[in-house]
């Protein structure tokens, strides 16, 4: 790539200011794919420099400048949507049709509900005497996760740019390839130097200087709860906004008037997809006792049925999980479950039958799970379902709240009944009867789910300061 051992700063492709580089590793392969430049202090200054240069004019720009400037980015991205897939494949081990059907294609979405919000967003509007005027927030630092890498870096640069924003992107150092074609976007692009730069690197190195730098107006941070709270602080002492998408271990709530059958079915497949690395993924099953022996057959069914392999593979459903680190410590959080009780349907410790390089997790199910085990509380963040039986529905909200995360739910059965559930579901986000994303809702979560929300006009919000002019009519 020929980028990959520069950084994106004031409009241009630059030298970093140190040597240390970093290899990306193809999960499928365990081989080195790429080696890209790490930065540090010395880097992440003089991108934001560039931003806080470029700040004045961008945010003087007109709606219609903007609204233009995107549709220009839409048009670039559109064309090198190819060269993305194959970037996700390589990376993080994303399925070619996972790839192309939705890893890609998220960005895109996010792309096109931030230029649509530009037609009728009201930056100014009158209340009494009063102009109240929503203005660019700022400097942005945005520090983006790997395991749906463009999503997560679109659903922040969108509403970013839209706002009339500059920023410093931080991608994962783990997958940071997709970043860097997504920097070359925007210059093919023609966004203005100094509005976005990129600079690699790990968390310690560029991360916190980036977060409690005092140039830095905003933080838009995604990634673990851990990692989240070291962001946080390290923003507190210049009192910046922060915004967070932390951890999940959302409860899926299956009615005893649902379909039971095609129900577990569907959410085991939902529960793998990307090979579980989803911060949503309905990672608890609640079922009724009664029905609990039932849906565990199916689920174990289910499981074996899914197919892991080569992500290059048009056959392939799951592909490895994205690095010898999380393949560890899932393997770890699965030999907890069997420690701790909870009974294996399908799947356990090790690779797949026939695979025996790539970071690749067998899907596992386990039932006869209690609440307070390790497996029904930290967030796994790999193909591991866990069931757990419950009373009656109010034993299943009970259980579904019981939990120090608050980012998803999901709730099947009869709709009027679901949608009750929904209601005291206590996350930013409940799906019902299998509804899928929807990218102009917002996007978010409770308690050490993190604060703020992303996606929609609430994501365009949250970018923006909000000033009261008095007197503005003369009256």
């Amino acid at each position: 790539m020929e980028h990959a051992r520069q950084f994106y700063i004031g409009g241009t492709w630059v030298e970093p200011r140190s040597s240390d580089t970093l290899p990306v590793i193809d999960p499928a392969t365990e081989e080195v794919i790429e080696t890209i430049a790490m930065g540090g202090p010395d880097d992440v200054d003089a991108a934001v420099a560039a931003a806080r240069s470029a700040f004045d004019g961008f945010a003087a720009t007109t709606v219609q400048d903007r609204a233009a400037l995107l549709d220009r980015v839409i048009e670039v991205y559109q064309a090198r949507m190819g060269d993305l897939a194959a970037a996700v494949r390589s990376e993080m081990g994303a399925p070619t049709s996972l790839a192309q059907t939705a890893q890609v294609p998220a960005a895109l979405a996010h792309l096109a509900t931030a230029r649509a919000l530009l037609e009728d967003f009201p930056f100014e509007e009158e209340s009494g005497s009063t102009l109240v005027v929503r203005e660019p927030v700022g400097v942005c630092a945005l520090i983006t996760p790997w395991n749906w890498p463009l999503n997560q870096i679109a659903c922040k640069v969108a509403p970013a740019l839209a706002a009339g924003c500059t920023m410093v992107l931080k991608p994962s150092e783990v997958a940071p390839l997709n970043a860097l074609i997504f920097a070359e976007i925007l210059d093919e692009a023609g966004v203005p130097a100094g509005v976005f730069n990129l600079v690699n690197g790990n968390g310690l190195d560029v991360g916190q200087p980036l977060a409690s730098h005092p140039e830095v107006d905003m933080v838009s941070f995604t990634g673990s709860t851990r990692a989240g709270t070291a962001v946080a602080a390290a923003a507190a002492p210049s009192v910046k906004r922060v915004a967070q998408e932390l951890g999940g271990k959302s409860a899926n709530i299956v009615l005893d008037d649902a379909d039971l059958d095609a129900v577990v079915r569907r959410d085991v497949t939902r529960m793998c997809n990307n090979s579980g690395q989803s911060c949503n993924a309905p990672s608890r099953m609640l079922v009724p006792r009664d029905l609990l022996a039932r849906a565990a057959e199916v689920a174990a069914d289910a499981a074996t049925s899914i197919r892991a392999g080569d992500p290059a593979d048009e056959a392939t459903t799951i592909g490895p999980v994205v690095s010898q680190t999380q393949y560890d410590r899932i393997q770890a959080l699965i030999e907890k479950g069997i420690g701790e009780g909870a009974t294996l349907v399908a799947g356990g410790p090790g690779r797949p039958d026939g695979l025996d390089v790539g970071y690749y997790v067998r899907p596992t199910v386990f039932t006869d799970v209690t609440n307070d085990m390790t497996i029904a509380q930290e967030e796994i963040f790999g193909p591991v379902l866990v069931m757990i039986g419950y009373d009656d529905d109010d034993d299943a909200v009970r259980i579904a709240n019981d939990t120090r995360y608050g980012l998803s739910g999901y709730v099947s059965g009869s709709q009027d009944r679901a949608r009750d559930i929904a209601r005291r579901i206590r996350t930013g986000n409940v799906h019902v009867n299998g509804a899928g994303p929807d990218f102009d809702a917002p996007f978010g979560g409770y308690k050490q789910s993190g604060n703020g929300r992303e996606w929609g006009r609430l994501g365009l919000e949250e970018f923006l300061e909000t000033k009261a002019i008095m007197g503005w009519t003369g009256r």
